[in-house]
């Protein structure tokens, strides 16, 4: 990167960044900065989505709200930019960014750079940025073993329950209950050691067993043991920042990849008299990473079944392995179930929801139907197939108590619609920000009809027309019925450019 996008760039950081609250509350460090080749993909690997949301703001948003606490520092490297935008200002939130990505030890050694002008930091929580199932419960529970506890860092860790061959995680090492000379290694025994990585355990020499010291005693693991163990290093790490500023120095490029290993330094806090402890989570799924597009998809199918398992009792589901309903839907619908049951919402196969979709009680949306915006349905509304309703952030939908969109309407805008109404199939109704679509109570719309931009009062019936930037009136015939609208259309345009072959 030339000097000028670099001062660009540190522009548009400093822009999107605010100040950590220097209280002594924890902060998070969200280790951003790869971008993920075997993903695949010209998009940055943080900026793949997990159920709707950036993987990179899911662990963001899990770390605040398990740590109880806004401050945050996002490491960003390759595609910084994308990545920092996407992910977005907050008030206690800063960029930094790591110029060259050469490990996990050389990010939080950027990380702390960013820590420099505070004066009461105390404890500081590494995460990946691409664990986007990674919940704020597991977060917060780490947080609570590590505060109890009298250990300067603590690891998060998991137990792999694959084919041995296909664990490519770190090692956690712990103390046997022996040590190199026989002797039971007491009060020791369990500590963790070190991490040792899968591809420096590989790169051993076969036959010659691996040795290493801990509190002045020598421990030896033969290389098929450290393959077979099945505790693996998640990723994520709870430290003591004096001890991390005093000892991230030390790390050194000492392995296959020639990288700083954050895992490193394991044996350097042990080496200077400082107990390193493991937290192993309930739920591996909350900890799972991806480099692979596989993954990313394994990823979605667990977010998308614990939501199933969330709503499956509460809401009807058509197909539990097709739908979406953002999270804040999701906490919406959890919510009116707790105050108002029953719900009777029916949600069909295929049925996308946006985050900023209100539903009501008696709702129904069928198969193939999409709803994405600002959008209120009010109680009992019918949303047919493959309906499509939209707005832009800056406008508002309101479908009104048991009305009926059916077969493949489509909605867009400024949109209000009263109760009771009925918009039949190949309608289309569209309002803007200067031009708000308004229609009625008991309203009946149908045929292959547009509406832009219109007010349609109560209790009106159009039928095959097109109607923009007019006010339609409720008129009463001399019969007593109402006048219907049919084949209203606007002059015609362009005649003059079209003849006769």
């Amino acid at each position: 990167m030339e000097n000028g996008e670099n001062g660009q760039l540190s522009e548009i950081l400093q822009t999107l960044s605010g100040t950590l609250i220097d209280d002594g509350s924890p902060v998070a460090v969200i280790l951003a900065a790869g971008h993920g080749k075997r993903i695949k993909s010209d998009r940055s690997k943080m900026l793949h989505e997990i159920w709707g949301v950036p993987t990179v703001l899911r662990v963001a948003n899990a770390a605040s709200t398990g740590l109880e606490t806004p401050n945050q520092i996002i490491v960003v490297g390759i595609k910084a930019r994308e990545v920092a935008e996407k992910t977005g200002k907050a008030t206690n939130r800063l960029f930094v960014y790591q110029k060259e990505q050469k490990g996990t030890g050389d990010a939080a050694r950027v990380a702390l750079s960013g820590l420099a002008s505070y004066q009461n930091l105390r404890d500081v929580y590494i995460l990946p940025g691409d664990m986007g199932l990674i919940t704020p419960e597991v977060v917060h529970q780490l947080r609570t073993e590590f505060e109890k506890s009298e250990h300067g860092m603590m690891i998060l860790t998991g137990k792999f329950s694959g084919d041995i061959p296909e664990n490519t995680y770190g090692r956690i090492l712990r103390v046997p209950e022996f040590d190199a000379e026989g002797k039971p290694s007491d009060a020791d025994r369990g500590k963790v050691i070190e991490i040792k990585e899968h591809k420096d355990i590989l790169a051993l020499p076969d036959g010659k067993d691996y040795e290493i010291t801990y509190n002045k005693r020598r421990y030896r693991f033969r290389k098929s043991d450290l393959l077979e163990i099945r505790e693996y290093n998640a990723g994520v790490y709870a430290v003591k920042y004096r001890h991390l500023s005093n000892f991230i120095g030390k790390l050194t490029p000492d392995n296959v990849q020639g990288e700083l290993y954050l895992t490193d330094i394991i044996s350097i806090f042990n080496q200077n008299g400082i107990s390193v402890g493991a937290y192993t989570v309930s739920d591996d799924s909350a900890v799972i990473g991806f480099n692979v597009k596989s993954v990313l998809r394994e990823m979605e199918t667990i977010a998308r079944r614990k939501v199933w398992m969330q709503l499956r009792d509460i809401i009807f589901i058509e197909d539990e392995d097709d739908f979406f309903i953002a999270d804040e839907v999701v906490h919406q619908i959890l919510e009116l179930d707790a105050k108002q049951p029953p719900l009777d919402i029916e949600i069909g196969k295929g049925v996308y929801i946006g985050k900023n979709v209100q539903l009501s009680h008696g709702v129904s949306i069928r198969s193939g139907s999409s709803l994405v915006g600002n959008i209120v349905i009010g109680k009992g509304a019918k949303i047919h197939e493959r309906v499509s309703l939209s707005t832009y952030s800056n406008q508002m939908m309101i479908i009104g108590k048991n009305c009926t969109i059916m077969r493949g309407d489509m909605l867009k805008g400024n949109v209000r619609i009263g109760d009771n109404t009925s918009i039949e199939s190949s309608v289309i109704v569209t309002g803007s920000d200067e031009f708000p679509a308004v229609i009625g109570n008991n309203v009946t719309i149908k045929g292959t009809t547009y509406i832009f931009g219109s007010v349609i009062e109560d209790d009106l019936f159009i039928e095959h027309s097109v109607i923009k930037c007019k006010k339609v009136e409720r008129t009463v015939r001399k019969d007593g019925t109402i006048q219907p609208v049919r084949w209203v259309m606007p002059p015609p345009q362009g005649l003059d450019i079209i003849s006769n072959i």
